[in-house]
């Protein structure tokens, strides 16, 4: 029988945010013990309890904003209804007494995608590997995916077809390297098509490439598509051409969204 534990490794393992909750203080009467602990996935699916009833639901309920929030908090709680208390909140239950729990936020802060493992793609894996990010890198050369060795995951596919299959997660940051613009248009096209909903989407190409990926986009999807998230060429100007600079780039530029950094010198204000 697996264990809260083994559900939590399981979940870290396929970068699935999650939320442990632990019963930190019981007072007078209450249906719950401290210690006692529940994990809560991103689907909502629990393991473990923290008491039943009221206090349980609410938890459970609690967890789904707090992994969008990617936070940790510390709250009390007053089990008898109508009861209120400063600094607490008043759960329908009439035992009377008073629980704290403690949401623990365990996650990586965002899921990256990188289509294409050449060299760009693995410098890149190896410095966002330093962070805590989940790193899927996709490729569909089998002498490539033979070839990794730092990521979270790795995926020997045609490029559409992991997107057809699996889709991204909301809120996740792509990168675009492939070893083709053939297939960079077609990872690029094919997110639009299915309206997925990245936070970030970069496209490593030259500026001669972008104006050509752009008139295609247009054509196909009109005018009026939103590429407000769309970063091309890719990074921020901060000179270097290797490999390794050029994933130093892009980190940096991954990072200014996370961290929701203005006034940065990216690449794609070329296009502009």
């Amino acid at each position: 029988m697996n264990t809260l534990y083994d559900e939590l490794i399981k979940m870290k393992n396929s970068g699935e945010s999650c939320m442990v909750v632990t019963v930190v203080e019981s007072l007078g009467s209450t249906p719950v013990i401290v210690g006692k602990k529940m994990l809560v996935g991103e689907n909502g699916l629990a393991f473990g309890t923290v008491g039943g009833g009221a206090i349980e639901h609410f938890a459970r309920e609690k967890c789904k904003t707090l992994i969008k929030q990617q936070k940790s908090v510390l709250e009390k709680y007053v089990l008898d209804e109508g009861k209120i208390v400063e600094n607490t909140k008043t759960l329908p239950m009439a035992c009377g007494g008073s629980v704290s729990l403690f949401y623990e936020y365990i996650g990586a802060q965002a899921n990256i995608y990188i289509f294409g493992a050449g060299h760009v793609g693995q410098a890149l894996a190896n410095v966002l590997k330093t962070m805590n990010f989940y790193v899927t890198l996709i490729d569909n050369r089998k002498e490539v995916y033979d070839s990794l060795t730092v990521y979270d995951r790795r995926v020997l596919s045609n490029y559409s077809d992991f997107l057809e299959t699996e889709g991204l997660k909301d809120n996740s940051y792509v990168v675009v390297c492939t070893p083709s613009h053939k297939y960079d248009y077609n990872v690029m096209n094919k997110i639009l098509e299915l309206k997925l909903a990245p936070k970030y989407m970069g496209m490593l190409c030259s500026t001669k490439k972008l104006n050509e990926f752009l008139e295609k986009t247009y054509e196909q999807f009109g005018k009026e598509i939103d590429l407000s998230n769309f970063y091309a060429p890719i990074g921020l100007d901060i000179g270097g051409a290797s490999p390794e600079e050029i994933a130093i780039s892009i980190t940096s530029e991954i990072l200014a969204v996370v961290y929701d950094k203005k006034g940065q010198n990216h690449m794609s204000e070329r296009k502009k």
